[in-house]
């Protein structure tokens, strides 16, 4: 069958696509029916069913004849060294830590914050988690520690899992302080962290609360698999929000085992055993989903890398990974590329490496520009696919369904809808547009299995954010169009989360932090083009009056702040202070229209402006940042 016979095939009977999915899982409890629809518009899958993830993604492997192949294989050029776990290794590591945190009280239902470097342990410390029905919520180690101490507020983890370290290129961050001040700063107290000592960082433990990872799984009681109810959480994951406050996205465990066993194979093109490598954190969406969960669950070898694409040691290290373990699917992001490139653009150093093995080059998590894709194609000599999808769905929304048919690829397209989901593109009013008209793309409901059917303990939220714009439909938030032949073509966002290497953030977080300098009155930021991330925030500050300071002072401390507060991944670089921000008559600052200024793009003058001139004073501060495009 090729795409348009399975897409189809869905469309027609959905409960009997995603039933004959859900055989190729193992189940305590078989489900009887796919969807259950009796609290529509919040749809779940396979409720009355009764499933262990960790069962899927490691025992069942063991016991069908996987148990001496490499589960994970950690590549860690930041410290030189590699490092194989088969899934028998990972049985008894997962089961080991499972059985200590049952030991201090961890029981089905309650959270525990994972808070790791891009070790082995990250994966091992999610997986045990499911293993006793207990509900993850991983946070990327470059965030701050107030990031962490609302998310810990948020999620009230019985527990917290941290890492004594990572290593980002030659800078060690210790982590056990910025778990400290979390704590210290959070209303939710956890009952205890467990803290996995590396050499390279040891942290100082608080007696009775801090556990030594390597001492508590040392003496623990291997842990059972606990079978969980189907729409029982899997995990939390925050993304950010418009407003700066965390949206906490819940997966529930047996949409998510189905829907990401099904793309394996189907998007991804992969058989069980063949080698999978994500090049991404365990912090994010792709992390869990396509570096521990699909490809563990469908019995593939996954890589943990620790490194990046430049700098440990050159801009060969993603083929010198591909060609040692080989490689036969890789996704990363867009941005990694545009990093390679722009160190090695004629992709010269590919000439060291058998890269043989490679046969497609998948790309998301932010908009895929058509000069990396094309030099790409060029170096690689494979297929390349864009393909786009959200923290919210967890897995592919539109992309090419290799493993299916390898469609032509139209480049600036993440090519057609998955089974699973009608992607519609509506007009303001909620009603279909023509082929090629911009509009709002959304989805129509239910959405697909293992999507979000909630955000924690915010339905209200979760209605306003992604039902009540277009009713019947999940709003993606994203605009663009789709074309006569079915491709869908993102445009832009219709919100202000800006994706800076493949990271979305708030830029209302940002100027949270911004405006809490006691010298700012005002501020504003926006995200602008960039050529390696994607884009960049740039600030605009506005000085209380009778503020006599160096300007340079004030940003310089206010670009710190943001790094304090919000991390290093928010790249927050460029800043400068302005008498004043263009606005509406009614008071919205207009960012969209800074965005394109900095830009150097046209724009149309907003009739509601309250003074155009403003826009001059916006482009001649632009201009002395050395940023201005046009």
């Amino acid at each position: 069958m090729g795409y348009r016979d399975v897409y189809e095939a869905w469309k027609a009977d959905p409960e009997a696509f995603w039933m004959a999915q859900a055989e190729q899982i193992d189940w305590d409890r078989e489900p009887t029916r796919a969807l259950n629809d009796t609290n529509a518009p919040l749809y779940e899958w396979y409720t009355d069913g009764m499933v262990n993830t960790c069962w899927n993604a490691v025992d069942r492997h063991v016991a069908g004849g996987r148990a001496d192949q490499v589960a994970i294989i950690h590549d860690s050029p930041v410290t030189g060294t590699v490092t194989r776990i088969t899934y028998a290794e990972l049985k008894d590591r997962v089961a080991s830590l499972a059985g200590a945190l049952a030991a201090k009280g961890v029981t089905k239902g309650d959270r525990v914050v994972i808070y790791m470097p891009m070790v082995p342990e990250a994966l091992v410390a999610m997986l045990a988690c499911t293993r006793i029905g207990a509900i993850h919520s991983v946070v990327f180690g470059g965030f701050a520690a107030n990031e962490l101490a609302v998310r810990i507020d948020d999620a009230t983890p019985k527990a917290v899992i941290a890492g004594s370290c990572g290593i980002e290129g030659s800078r060690i961050i210790e982590y056990k302080p910025l778990l400290d001040a979390a704590i210290e700063q959070a209303t939710h107290k956890p009952d205890f962290t467990i803290v996995f000592q590396r050499d390279q960082a040891r942290a100082s433990m608080i007696e009775g609360r801090d556990f030594d990872w390597a001492e508590v799984t040392r003496d623990a009681t291997p842990a059972d698999c606990v079978p969980v109810e189907g729409n029982h959480p899997a995990y939390i994951l925050y993304t950010s929000g418009t407003t700066g406050a965390p949206k906490g996205v819940v997966r529930p465990t047996a949409g998510h085992l189905v829907a990401l066993n099904w793309t394996m194979k189907a998007i991804y093109n992969v058989e069980p055993g063949d080698v999978f490598w994500a090049a991404s954190d365990v912090g994010w969406v792709v992390g869990h989903s396509y570096i521990c969960y699909a490809p563990l669950v469908h019995g593939n070898t996954t890589i943990v890398f620790e490194g990046k694409p430049v700098g440990t040691p050159d801009a060969g290290t993603f083929w010198r990974v591909i060609a040692d373990h080989k490689v036969k699917s890789f996704f990363t992001a867009p941005t990694a590329f545009r990093a390679i490139k722009r160190e090695d653009p004629k992709g010269e150093l590919i000439a060291n490496y058998d890269i043989s093995s490679l046969q497609a080059l998948y790309l998301a998590g932010e908009r895929a520009d058509p000069d990396t894709i094309e030099w790409a194609q060029r170096v690689l000599n494979v297929p390349v696919y864009d393909h786009w999808w959200q923290t919210e769905t967890g897995y592919t929304i539109a992309g090419n369904p290799a493993g299916i048919e390898a469609l032509p690829v139209k480049i600036g397209s993440p090519t057609v809808a998955m089974p699973g989901y009608d992607v519609q593109i509506l007009d303001e009013a909620g009603h279909p547009v023509k082929p090629g008209e911009l509009g709002a793309i959304a989805v129509k409901l239910p959405l697909p299995p293992g999507t979000l059917p909630t955000l924690w303990n915010a339905e209200d939220r979760f209605r306003k954010s992604y039902l009540n714009t277009f009713p019947g439909y999940y709003e993606t938030g994203d605009a663009g169009m789709m074309d006569e032949d079915g491709y869908l073509w993102i445009m832009a966002r219709t919100d202000d989360v800006i994706n800076v290497a493949g990271h979305r953030l708030s830029t209302g977080g940002m100027e949270e932090v911004l405006a809490g300098h006691p010298d700012v009155a005002e501020c504003a930021v926006i995200g602008v083009k960039d050529e390696l991330k994607g884009q960049l925030p740039m600030g605009f500050l506005c000085l209380n009056a009778g503020c006599d300071r160096p300007v340079e002072e004030i940003v310089a401390e206010e670009i710190k702040r943001v790094r304090d507060q919000i991390g290093p991944v928010a790249a927050f670089k460029l800043a400068v202070v302005v008498d004043r921000l263009p606005k509406t008559r009614s008071g919205k600052i207009l960012r969209g229209i800074m965005a394109r200024i900095a830009d150097g793009e046209a724009y149309k003058m907003p009739a509601t402006i309250d003074d155009p001139a403003i826009l001059d004073e916006i482009r001649d501060a632009v201009t002395t940042l050395g940023y201005a495009k046009g």
